[in-house]
C-alpha cells in the first residue's frame, strides 16, 4: 500500500514537473540566428523549441517576430515542435538589397534549411509567405512533410475552371483599416523611421488609389503566378495541405483548385476576418492558431469538403 502511494506521488510530481517545464519552455524567448546567402545577403531568423521543424514564412511588409511571435502562433507550435521563423530578405532584421518594395525569396528558405541542417520540415506561410511556400512545393517537395497557407493558397490555373469558382463574400472586417495602419507603422519603423515619423507616414493621404495598399480582393491575381501555373498538383495530391483565410479575403478563389485536386486538404475560413485581421496580434482569432496546431501533428486523409469554420 505504502509503495503504491509513493509511486502515485512520484508520478504526480513527475507530471507536474513536465507541465511546468513545458510552460516555462514556451515562455522563453526565441534565439536569434543569422546566415549569409550565396548572393551575399545576410538573413536573420528566430528559432525556438525542439522536435520536428516547423518553418514559418511571414507576409509582405511583415517580420518573423511580428507575424508569428507577437500573435502567439509560434508559442503554440513550440510546445511540440522546433519553430524556425525567417525574416525574408528586405524585411525585419535581414538585409534589404531591394529597398522598401523588395520581396522575399524561396531560395533563402532552402539555404536556411541547409544552414541549420534541416532535411525535412512542416511549412506555413502567410500571404507573400504562402506564395513562397507554393514556390517551394515546386522546388523541394521531397523536403516537405506538410504545406500550409494563411491569407493565400493555390488558385485555379485553367481559365475554364476559374470561371467555376464559387463567388466569395464581399465586404471587409470593420477593423481592417486600423490593422493596416498598424502594419504600415511597423513597416516604416522596420525601415528606420522613428515611431513619430512612422505614424505620420501611415496617416499621410495616398496620392492615388493605385498607390494605396491593395484591397483584400485585389490580392488574388487575375492570373496565377508563374510558379503556381507550373505546379503540378497531381504529383502532390497526397501531401497534407491546409489553407486558412478570412471570409472577406477571397478564400474560394484561393483554394478551389486545392480542394479539387488534392486528396488531403483542409480548408478553414475565418468568419468576419479580412487579410490583416486574420493574422495580426489583437485581431487574430483563436481558430487560426488551433487549426494550424491541430493540422500539423494530425492531418486527416481524404478531406475533400469545402469546410467552413465559425
Amino acid at each position: 500500500m505504502m509503495r503504491n502511494t509513493m509511486r502515485r506521488i512520484t508520478l504526480y510530481f513527475a507530471l507536474c514537473l513536465t507541465m511546468m517545464a513545458s510552460t516555462t519552455f514556451a515562455q522563453e524567448k526565441p534565439k536569434d540566428g543569422y546566415f549569409t546567402t550565396k548572393d551575399g545577403i545576410k538573413i536573420h531568423y528566430l528559432i525556438q523549441g525542439q522536435g520536428t521543424p516547423v518553418i514559418l514564412v511571414h507576409g509582405y511588409t511583415g517580420s518573423a517576430y511580428g507575424n508569428w511571435f507577437r500573435n502567439g502562433v509560434a508559442q503554440a507550435l513550440v510546445k511540440n515542435h522546433m519553430v524556425v521563423a525567417i525574416d525574408c530578405r528586405n524585411h525585419g532584421l535581414s538585409d534589404k538589397p531591394d529597398g522598401p518594395t523588395g520581396r522575399g525569396k524561396a531560395d533563402d528558405v532552402i539555404e536556411m534549411m541547409d544552414h541549420l541542417k534541416i532535411q525535412k520540415a512542416h511549412f506555413h506561410g502567410y500571404s507573400m509567405g504562402g506564395a513562397i511556400v507554393g514556390r517551394l512545393l515546386s522546388m523541394i517537395p521531397d523536403r516537405m512533410i506538410t504545406a500550409s497557407f494563411g491569407g493565400s493558397g493555390l488558385p485555379e490555373v485553367d481559365q475554364e475552371m476559374r470561371a467555376k469558382v464559387p463567388a466569395d463574400k464581399q465586404g471587409t472586417d470593420p477593423q481592417e483599416a486600423e490593422a493596416l495602419r498598424t502594419l504600415r507603422i511597423r513597416r516604416a519603423m522596420d525601415l528606420g523611421m522613428s515611431k513619430e515619423e512612422a505614424e505620420k507616414a501611415a496617416d499621410a493621404p495616398r496620392p492615388t488609389p493605385a498607390a494605396a495598399a491593395p484591397s483584400a480582393a485585389s490580392r488574388v491575381p487575375a492570373t496565377p503566378t508563374p510558379a503556381a501555373s507550373q505546379l503540378d498538383l497531381s504529383k502532390l495530391k497526397n501531401l497534407p495541405m491546409l489553407a486558412i483565410n478570412g471570409e472577406y479575403d477571397r478564400p474560394m478563389a484561393k483554394t478551389h483548385r486545392m480542394w479539387r485536386e488534392l486528396n488531403n486538404f483542409t480548408n478553414v475560413v475565418l468568419d468576419g476576418k479580412s487579410h490583416n485581421t486574420a493574422i495580426m496580434a489583437g485581431y487574430i482569432p483563436e481558430l487560426y492558431i488551433t487549426s494550424l496546431v491541430n493540422f500539423i501533428p494530425t492531418t486527416i486523409a481524404g478531406n475533400k469538403a469545402l469546410s467552413r469554420s465559425a
